[in-house]
């Protein structure tokens, strides 16, 4: 149980113990003095968590409800001091309930490290633990498996899915003398690797690490409450330090600092961000700190992946160009019967373009594939290849602005498929959106090589990209940012994007890939494949932080307005007292305002 639960028990417990003694025991005497004991106590205990928080750097607003509980049981007003108390526990239990809402610990991305590789030892293969790998020993990487170190390719070819590693959708050939990283993810054939780095060296431990540095290294805010605190404090104690001189009743103090008791305060901004977390999850958006909101709200920067997240991370056909006289259709769709053979995720594509144009696909014979090179068969009597240029044909071939995909019929050299990763339709509203907002840095930083990259921005509106980026380039870019674009977003969806995730001062994760290291990384995680969710989320920020100053500013309004009354002497102290838990109803029902959609 924590320190705040407990002085929340500690003061419930004070005031059953008194109520029990005064209403029916009649001991008035004695619920005072347990009252002003206990109470006195727990006031020392704040007092003195209250000082740790000054020396932090901090003005803490608990020092005028300090105050008032300690007038209030000097000058005999104990229950007046009951209630003060009661509120102001209760309002530092919530605020941190608020805090530790929905909070999780990064442990997925330790859970899915590799931790066996299978060595060869001279004609057998055996299991060892990955910390055993030493540089230069011989691993076999089975299909569908993880690799497990870095390491250069010395038999065997195959392809290997980096997307969660580079950001690049496109899966990568590896053959002799083919460098892998560890964490790559191979496809249908196996192959051997000779280590290049032991384990703790290898390139997806270096991202575990960066991680774990980053997660060490939280940014602080304050309480949006306490940026209040001060001028409130010093206006309460001029009013009262006013009412005693010109009354000359000491008890005026109590009543003016009773009323003056920062219990909207406390209460009107975690229960206003709770109302916001709670508005974010109907939307599809898990937020896991009220002080991620408060980031959101005032961010300068934000900087997005953009494999699976400007983009779909699905690769189409963006353009399709015939050669040597082939008629455009004939050729569709003799690839597309060819590749409807295939379990590549070009093929995917050239199959979709071929069905999209209503074309008859006619069953091939005599197929065979060829890893990291393409596919052959044959056709109505005509053979066709398709796949890489120097594959399909001995003849001169364009280069294209995407990822080509070459066909040729009977030899001849027949046309090329140019293949993008497709634009999310949402992406350039949302980061129109984004702008609107406020921020105006936006930034794209991408494992893609630079003509894509640029492709892309341009089509959404990201004038400054960062191209061929890895995991260690994208934390280098967001620590290098000056003080003015931050507070910082970062965007992502891969394993890649984990330690820029949790250095940014926000970060964002399109987890609904199941991308757990990104999700646990980043401080919210987008459930729907929806980039529109981050302009979502960045609006109830907004709103949230709005309605949190509103709540706190008409608590503030209010309790001069009764601090004002008050000083005349015309609210008797427990009277106060009881004014301050209609103050605190004003401003939790408007601070509940935030879980409206309707704002």
């Amino acid at each position: 149980m924590n320190s705040d639960k407990i002085k929340l028990y500690g003061t419930l417990t004070i005031g059953a113990l008194a109520a029990v003694l005064q209403f029916g025991f009649h001991q008035a005497g004695y619920a005072q003095l347990i009252i002003s004991i206990l109470g006195l106590l727990l006031a020392l205990i704040m007092f003195v968590d209250m000082i740790k928080v000054l020396k932090s750097g901090n003005f803490g607003i608990d020092l005028l409800a300090i105050t008032a509980i300690v007038a209030t049981i000097v000058l005999g007003q104990y229950w007046a001091g009951w209630i003060v108390l009661l509120m102001l526990t209760g309002g530092d239990t919530l605020e941190e309930y608020a805090a530790n809402k929905a909070k999780s610990e990064l442990k997925s991305l330790l859970d899915n490290t590799p931790s066996q590789a299978h060595l060869i030892d001279k004609d057998t293969v055996r299991d060892i633990d990955i910390d055993d790998v030493k540089v230069g020993d011989q691993i076999l990487i089975r299909p569908k498996e993880q690799v497990p170190v870095d390491g250069i390719v010395v038999d065997g070819q195959s392809e290997v899915d980096e997307s969660s590693l580079t950001g690049e959708s496109v899966p990568v050939n590896v053959k002799l003398d083919s460098h892998v990283m560890s964490g790559s993810i191979n496809g249908e054939n196996p192959f051997k690797i000779k280590a290049e780095k032991v384990a703790a060296d290898s390139e997806y431990q270096a991202i575990v690490k960066l991680v774990k540095e980053s997660e060490t290294h939280p940014a602080h805010f304050v309480r949006l409450a306490d940026r209040y605190a001060v001028p409130f404090t010093i206006v309460a104690y001029v009013i009262a330090g006013l009412a005693w001189y010109f009354s000359k009743d000491p008890v005026r103090i109590a009543q003016v600092l009773v009323v003056a008791s920062p219990c909207p305060l406390i209460l009107a901004a975690p229960i206003a961000f709770v109302s916001g977390m709670s508005r974010t999850s109907r939307n599809g958006i898990i937020i896991k700190s009220g002080t991620a909101l408060e980031k959101l709200n005032s961010a300068k920067t934000i900087a997005f992946d953009k494999t699976g997240t400007i983009t779909k991370g699905k690769l189409v056909v963006d353009d399709f160009q015939t050669a040597n006289d082939f008629e455009p259709k004939e050729v569709m769709a003799y690839a597309a019967s060819i590749e409807q053979n295939s379990s590549h995720v070009m093929a995917e594509a050239i199959v979709d373009y071929a069905k999209a144009a209503n074309l008859s696909l006619q069953n091939a014979v005599d197929l065979k594939e060829v890893t990291a090179e393409g596919i052959i068969g044959n056709i109505a009597g005509h053979i066709v290849k398709v796949g890489q240029g120097s594959f399909v044909t001995d003849e001169e071939v364009p280069e294209v602005k995407g990822s080509g995909v070459y066909v040729s019929i009977d030899g001849k050299y027949a046309g090329v498929y140019s293949l993008l990763d497709q634009i999310r339709p949402e992406s350039k509203s949302t980061i129109a959106k984004l702008k609107d907002f406020g921020i105006k840095n936006v930034l794209m930083i991408s494992g893609d090589k630079k003509e894509a990259t640029e492709m892309v921005a341009s089509e959404v509106g990201i004038t400054k990209v960062y191209p061929s980026s890895l995991h260690a380039d994208k934390v280098k870019i967001i620590n290098g940012l000056d003080k003015e674009y931050h507070p910082t977003i970062m965007v992502g969806d891969g394993v890649n994007d984990a330690p820029a995730l949790a250095l940014a001062d926000v970060g964002i994760a399109m987890g609904y890939k199941g991308a757990n290291a990104a999700s646990e990384s980043a401080d919210a995680v987008i459930l729907q494949d929806d980039l529109s969710k981050v302009s979502t989320v960045v609006k109830i920020s907004h709103d949230t932080m709005r309605i949190a100053r509103e709540a706190v500013l008409l608590g503030i309004f209010i309790c001069t307005v009764l601090m004002v009354i008050a000083a005349f002497g015309l609210i008797p102290t427990i009277i106060g007292a009881l004014f301050q838990e209609v103050v605190d109803t004003v401003a939790i029902l408007y601070a509940l305002r935030a879980r409206s959609d309707k704002l």
